[in-house]
Order: C-alpha cells, then sequence, then structure tokens
C-alpha cells in the first residue's frame, strides 16, 4: 500500500485551500481548511450531513464569499471567470430545450471557441460516453441516467482545470449509480481530468477515489485523509475494499 508521503511526494498541487473560514453569521461552518488536491486526481470528500461540503464547493467556486483565506487555483485566487471550472449537481441540469448535441455545445459556444474546435469537441465527447445514437433526442426523451450522462459530458466537453460534483447521483437508483461511477472513472482515465467529488455516500468513495478527505461535524475541520490504494476495477467484496470502507465509516461517526 502506498503512504501517504509517496502519495503527496510523486503528485504537482493543482488547488491549494489555504486556511479557509466560511462564517453564517455567529455560526461557524468551516474551521481554517487547508489541502491540496493534485493535478489529475479523482479526490472524495465525505462527512457528517450538514458538515459543511457544499459550503466548501461554493466558496471554490466563489458562489459565496470565503470570511477568511484562500483558494488558488495554479497558484492564483480561484476565479470562474479565469479558471476552466465546472460543475455537476446532484440536481439534473440539462437544458430541456436543447438536444443532446447541443446541450454539450452549450457552454463551449459561451467561450466562445472556434466553430471547427466545438464541433471536434461534441463529436469527441459523444463517441466516449456513448451518446451518438441519441444526439438528436431531447431530454425529455431520456433516462435519468442518461440525462445525467449527457450533463458528465457537457462538462467534460469544456476540458476543465476542475471539474466539480456535488452528489450528482444521490436520487438516481443503485445500479444506474454504479454505472454512472464507472463511466465517471473511463472518463477521469480518458482525458486525465481533475475531479472533486463530494458525496455522503461511503461505498461509493472508496470505489472512486485515489484519495478520501473526511470532514469533522460543524464547524468543519478535515478529520483525517485515507490513500485509496486499490486496484481497478474495485470489487465491493475485497477484503481490503471493505476495511476501508469500514475505517471510512468509523471516522464519519466518531466525529
Amino acid at each position: 500500500m502506498e503512504s501517504k508521503t509517496d502519495y503527496h511526494s510523486r503528485r504537482d498541487a493543482k488547488v491549494q485551500v489555504d486556511n479557509l473560514t466560511k462564517k453564517y453569521g455567529d455560526l461557524l461552518v468551516l474551521d481554517d481548511i487547508s489541502f491540496d488536491i493534485y493535478k489529475g486526481e479523482l479526490l472524495c470528500i465525505v462527512g457528517p450531513t450538514g458538515c459543511g461540503k457544499t459550503t466548501f464547493l461554493n466558496c471554490l467556486s466563489r458562489f459565496i464569499p470565503m470570511t477568511r483565506g484562500d483558494i488558488l487555483v495554479d497558484g492564483a485566487s480561484a476565479d470562474p471567470q479565469r479558471h476552466d471550472m465546472a460543475f455537476v449537481f446532484q440536481e439534473i441540469s440539462t437544458i430541456p430545450w436543447l438536444s443532446v448535441e447541443d446541450n454539450i455545445r452549450f457552454g463551449l459556444k459561451i467561450k466562445k471557441l472556434p466553430a471547427d474546435e466545438i464541433e471536434k469537441r461534441v463529436e469527441s465527447i459523444l463517441a466516449l460516453v456513448g451518446l451518438q445514437a441519441v444526439r438528436k433526442f431531447m431530454p425529455k426523451q431520456l433516462s435519468s441516467s442518461m440525462e445525467q450522462r449527457v450533463v458528465i459530458a457537457r462538462n467534460f466537453a469544456l476540458q476543465p482545470d476542475l471539474l466539480l460534483m456535488d452528489e450528482p447521483y444521490g436520487q438516481l437508483d443503485i445500479k444506474l449509480r454504479y454505472y454512472l461511477e464507472d463511466e465517471l472513472i473511463r472518463i477521469w482515465k480518458k482525458l486525465q481530468s481533475t475531479v472533486l467529488f463530494i458525496t455522503h455516500n461511503i461505498e461509493e468513495a472508496v470505489y472512486m477515489a485515489e484519495r478520501i478527505l473526511v470532514l469533522s461535524q460543524k464547524p468543519a475541520k478535515i478529520k483525517e485523509e485515507i490513500i485509496v490504494d486499490l486496484p481497478r476495477p474495485r470489487q465491493f467484496d475485497d477484503p481490503a475494499f471493505v476495511e476501508i470502507r469500514e475505517h471510512v465509516t468509523e471516522s464519519i461517526k466518531w466525529w
């Protein structure tokens, strides 16, 4: 098993979270949090319900202001207008009046990429996620799992510096969730993107992540870092998998 020292030593930071603190009035939600997210990493953050996982994502994306501290992307303060960030949320966010392929084109047009580059990316991502056969379909013609694949495709087409995912599979049944987890892992490995995945599902985190950060109950701090050094595809009945899952469960339980 790879040690934490070895894991950190072979990685370059993509995102640096420095002394992040967030308060709402007198309510302290995030308490002086510092950690790095590495280039090309698939990092999962877990923690008790209401501990501040989504608040952290909102600070990183600048949807809400930080009280103290900073978040750097490639050495500069995170700025959605400067850095290519993309977001996938729990609620399916396809644009209902656009076809599958036009949903994927949407963000590329917003970024004003050249027309030939837009079409190149659309064709590439349609092939990558297996959506060519439904490219002309409207979202209402798709299943929930297919819609979420469109959302993932739309965001990966942007080739973001950082893909932020906030419990994107929480409302799907277990079979669909497993399928989309595998889809995400496949695309992440192919495109070598940096992915930050927020989840309350411990088994999901162990199945997907290279590294897991466990947040404490609020005011949230980083309680523990766990390197998930397991081969892929991972097996839920693998004793090593079960051991890590139980360890994360106990870590969250005894905050």
